[in-house]
């Protein structure tokens, strides 16, 4: 409605100017346009923004480490953000960012979504103030999923990302600045925008004005639709430059799905590795084009390989969608979760074959960690449910560089802060105030003798490289 409001609006114009005049018939053709415009767009804010709302962090600010006025002892600070329910019973997306290092999280609840009676005053009547509970992050995408206390919630339905064209009108949601409920419009800048070469996580890039605040709000089309959710920008200023980004809608929806049903994020996966065919390549192979999607190899036993795929595969779609490059191939086979069957066509020695072939799970060392742990092992002091490294748990890490110490299954609601950062699984601790820990047992010995307030200095080994994790003890 809006985009067809839009459409006569622009050519009403256009016949009003070309004309070499100012009709009266156009310009009130125009006018009228402008108000029906106007009108569906305040129709639209009304319609989303109850679903909308402002997300306060109380957590310990990250230090930095390259600024001498930079306290030494951690503060608790407050920030905020912006969220989208997206579920009535109480399910709220965000970004990761906004609420990582929470130790209290608030929701501010328009009163609207909580059928509270406005008011007629154009000075809002604040929301409803409630308490938040995390219940995953998903650091690969940036997206978190909290839950309030509550049910009957307005929520926004899901939009198809890969629906979206450059130039299509969008409108962005959320608190900038801490100005709740601010609304704002645009049009998609460009589709499945990369931000770093290899990085599989793509984003819609939007010039409705975005600001720090925005992060974790709704960009939407037309209809209401969620088609991303808010998440960054690139800006000199630090403010808006017109230059925003969004995690497509489709990723958004498949990371809620997953954290709703099984409380992660299953990363899929189907075994093959995939590359642009080049000029050179193709002259090289004797393809018959020097475009497309190559599969350079297919992994034993994997799914692809099972399906029949090969490697020397020309991969001519995905689902029916044409591939043109393998980062798009890559892309694609990403955003499809785990238990679902992706239909791929190739070229085969002149033959066009269509193989089926399913997403299995990417593996998961903390997954496999956490799946060894009989009960809760919590080590007190540290905040970590924990076990011995021993030969069976190494070979489900990568490379290690000392083969003893501990390793971190999962972190718990009562990890201390860290100026460092925060203990990740399937860390491995190898010394605590530069004595080794060999063992589950060495490391609580060690920890019972600390007094309130000193210091504990952590060798940890995360993917192949040593980091020091420092903080006081708190018991």
């Amino acid at each position: 409605m809006i985009a067809r409001l839009f459409s006569v609006l622009v050519l009403a114009l256009f016949v009003s100017l070309v004309s070499g005049r100012v009709c009266a018939a156009p310009a009130a053709q125009a006018r009228a346009g402008l108000a029906d415009l106007s009108r569906s767009l305040q129709e639209l804010a009304d319609k989303v923004s109850p679903a909308v709302v402002q997300i306060f962090v109380t957590g310990y600010g990250v230090r930095d480490d390259e600024d001498p006025a930079a306290r030494e002892e951690p503060v608790l600070e407050r920030s905020s953000g912006s969220g989208v329910i997206v579920d009535g019973d109480g399910y709220i997306v965000t970004n990761a960012h906004v609420i990582e290092n929470a130790t209290r999280l608030e929701v501010e609840l328009p009163l609207a979504a909580t059928g509270g009676v406005p008011g007629r005053s154009i000075i809002k009547r604040r929301g409803r103030i409630v308490g938040a509970q995390l219940v995953a992050i998903d650091r690969e995408t940036d997206i978190a999923v909290i839950k309030v206390d509550a049910r009957g919630l307005p929520a926004l339905p899901f939009g198809d990302s890969d629906a979206l064209r450059p130039g299509q009108i969008v409108l962005a949601f959320g608190s900038p600045l801490g100005l709740e409920s601010s609304v704002t419009m645009g049009v998609v800048s460009a589709v499945a925008r990369q931000l770093t070469p290899e990085d599989p996580m793509i984003y819609v890039q939007t010039d409705a004005p975005i600001n720090p605040g925005n992060s974790g709000g709704a960009l939407v089309d037309v209809e209401g639709r969620l088609v991303g959710v808010n998440t960054l920008i690139y800006s000199q200023s630090g403010g808006n430059e017109g230059i925003g980004f969004a995690a497509p809608s489709n990723i958004v929806r498949n990371v809620f799905r997953q954290i709703r049903t099984y409380g992660r994020v299953r990363r899929g996966e189907i075994g093959v590795a995939a590359q642009t065919v080049t000029p050179v390549l193709a002259e090289g192979l004797g393809l018959a084009g020097d475009a497309g999607v190559i599969l350079s190899d297919v992994a034993p036993g994997s799914p692809a390989a099972q399906a029949g795929l090969q490697p020397g595969d020309i991969v001519l779609s995905l689902n029916g969608k044409p591939m043109e490059n393998g980062r798009q191939f890559r892309i694609n086979v990403y955003t499809h979760g785990v238990g679902e069957h992706i239909a791929i066509q190739v070229q085969r020695a002149g033959r066009t074959l269509t193989m089926k072939v399913p997403v299995v799970e990417r593996e998961d060392h903390a997954a496999r960690l956490a799946a060894l742990v009989a009960g809760k092992q919590t080590v007190e002091g540290l905040g970590i449910v924990g076990i011995d490294l021993t030969p069976a748990i190494a070979e489900l890490l990568p490379s290690l560089r000392r083969q003893s110490g501990v390793v971190v299954v999962r972190p718990t609601a009562e990890a201390p802060y860290s100026q460092q950062g925060a203990l990740e699984s399937g860390d491995v601790i190898h010394s605590l105030n530069g004595r080794d820990v060999t063992n589950l047992e060495t490391l609580k010995t060690a920890l019972a003798a600390m007094k309130i307030g000193t210091a504990i200095v952590l060798h940890v080994e995360r993917e192949g490289s040593l980091l020091y994790i420092a903080f006081r003890a708190q018991r």
